[in-house]
């Protein structure tokens, strides 16, 4: 990108930043046998940001035409030092994450083929008679990212980024005797249309419709505390939500997050417990090699064997803890300033065989895959839909059941995880945070929480 027409807005303020994104994607519906809608956008534009001191200014507009820049950069620099000019860099190399099949060169048609394909696999199933709806969903979507920092005369920052994002979701909802049960599978990453090379649509549809009928024969789930046991395949919807939000370095800075202000070298967990944030994963739906500040991405350590290392910064979070971002400074689009957000937050492998985790349970609950939930990111307290639940009897999967969900606090669950397997397990996602989406994964090995309250219909 030719930076030259713009230069003219980077002089302001401690420190000037411009972003840059065109964004181009195609989203379908396919309800029931039939396409319900295609959707398909473009779009593109700059944010400007300025930062003096403490203050921070941030505005944006659509398209990347210099006079509209030049007019927003005049309303926010009012009143603001002005620096010496520069000359950037309008060579810097585009990174781009390595896909082998385009999804933008393949046609409308075959996309609608692999949904049909995939609902007629759920309607060949005997059960498929229980089915009531089957709702499916594909989305792709190329971003190509430019960003300039500069201060003191000088570029400190700045690169070109390419990502291309898959997703696909199977919803099934079955019924018997006027009871519904509904069941999710989702599979997306960074890459292209070899997503579906290595996640075949049908059988995922196929494993939706099959756990939807099967909750409909399992008794609901009983209330009360228990041994809990995540299996990797869980994915890490816990570690993201009950205590990676609490992590973020501005819900530290403004005390949202009071379980863990001040207690950097502090013990937080069990020993056996280490969580990293890793942007840097290959492939990975959270992944990026620099964040939105044009900070290069790292693997961060944020806890090592039960004790809390560091949190996770962007630019102006870092600067007042006086120390350098983190590179996780993340925003949904040019209408949004970054912000410090996660990417693939995951607790590492342990110790512990998972087969003998699951064995060391006499009474408890077997978490296969689980669902949406709220936390309350002051408290940390948590509720977790449970998608796919087993009761365990003397260290054996009994039966499964339905309606059971998680009750607890992030922060105490942390110290209560006493076996970590060795496996690992993923999922993905869009994590919500201040009005802003990001693509995130996140991932555990199967866990043993040594107690925790179950809610259920029972």
């Amino acid at each position: 990108m030719n930076w030259d027409p713009f230069i003219n807005s980077l002089v302001y303020g401690d420190y000037s930043e411009l972003y840059a994104e065109e964004s181009l994607g195609m989203a379908i519906s396919y309800e029931d046998g039939k396409v319900d809608e295609v959707e398909r956008g473009e779009s593109s534009g700059m944010a400007l940001r300025y930062v003096q001191g403490e203050e921070t200014r941030f505005g944006h507009v659509d398209g990347m035409d210099a006079a509209a820049v030049a007019e927003l950069s005049r309303g926010l620099s009012s009143g603001l030092k002005k620096r010496s000019a520069f000359a950037p860099s309008n060579h810097l190399k585009p990174f781009r994450h390595a896909i082998l099949k385009d999804p933008f060169a393949v046609s409308l048609d075959e996309k609608v083929k692999l949904l049909a394909r995939a609902n007629d696999a759920v309607r060949s199933l005997p059960q498929s008679s229980m089915v009531r709806q089957i709702s499916l969903s594909y989305g792709e979507r190329f971003k190509k990212i430019s960003l300039l920092g500069a201060q003191d005369g000088n570029t400190v920052n700045g690169f070109v980024e390419e990502r291309v994002y898959m997703v696909f979701a199977a919803t099934v909802v079955a019924e018997k005797d006027g009871l519904l049960q509904t069941s999710t599978e989702v599979v997306g990453a960074l890459c292209g249309y070899e997503l579906f090379d290595k996640h075949d649509p049908a059988e995922i549809a196929r494993m939706a419709a099959s756990r939807a009928v099967q909750k409909l024969y399992s008794p609901p789930a009983p209330v009360g505390e228990m041994p809990v046991i995540l299996e990797a395949q869980a994915g890490g919807t816990m570690i993201h939500e009950a205590i990676g939000h609490s992590l973020e370095a501005d819900g530290i800075q403004k005390g949202i997050s009071p379980a863990y202000v001040g207690k950097i070298g502090t013990v937080v967990a069990n020993e056996k417990i280490t969580v990293y944030d890793d942007p840097t994963q290959a492939g990975k739906r959270g992944s990026f090699e620099y964040d939105d500040e044009g900070t290069k991405s790292e693997k961060t350590m944020l806890v090592e064997k039960g004790v809390l290392k560091t949190f996770l910064y962007d630019r102006i979070t870092a600067k007042r803890d006086l120390r350098s971002s983190n590179g996780h400074g993340r925003r949904e689009s040019y209408n949004h300033k970054p912000i410090p957000r996660m990417s693939n937050t995951f607790i590492a492998p342990g110790p512990d065989d998972p087969a003998k985790i699951i064995a060391s349970v006499d009474n408890g609950l077997l978490v296969r895959r689980m669902g949406g939930g709220q936390v309350n990111p002051v408290t940390g307290d948590f509720v977790f839909e449970v998608e796919e639940g087993y009761l365990l009897e003397k260290g054996k999967i009994k039966t499964m059941v339905r309606g059971a969900s998680l009750l607890g606090n992030g922060p105490k669950v942390l110290s209560s995880i006493d076996l970590v397997g060795s496996d690992m397990g993923w999922g993905v996602g869009t994590c919500g945070k201040d009005g802003q989406g990001v693509p995130v994964s996140d991932g555990q090995p199967t866990i043993r929480i040594h107690k925790l309250l179950i809610g259920g219909t029972q």
